[in-house]
């Protein structure tokens, strides 16, 4: 996953992570190579708490996260890791809805 970002990270209370992963509002979590999410470096790059770089609104509309799916493209512009991942994450919400 494309990222481009160190002075920001997701931050919340103890009860506020509860609600969030008790509505399934979390979307994404950074993780290692066994898929177990990680709070720490390389795997978790800014130090997001419970190491999550997504959430989603209570009823699941919108989506705010930290990697930049939008930069997974065959150009070369805004191009920051070489390798990168393309995520699909628009094609899919489109695919959803269609």
């Amino acid at each position: 996953m494309a990222i481009s970002h160190g002075e920001g990270r997701f931050v919340a209370n103890q009860e506020t992570l509860e609600r969030l992963f008790k509505n399934g509002q979390v979307a994404f979590q950074y993780a290692d190579l066994d898929g177990k999410p990680a709070v720490e470096m390389p795997w978790n790059p800014n130090g997001s708490i419970a190491a999550i770089e997504g959430i989603t609104s209570p009823d699941g509309r919108v989506l705010g996260k930290m990697g930049h799916s939008e930069r997974s493209v065959d150009t070369y512009i805004a191009r920051n890791i070489p390798g990168s991942r393309a995520q699909c994450l628009f094609q899919a919400g489109v695919d959803y809805f269609a």
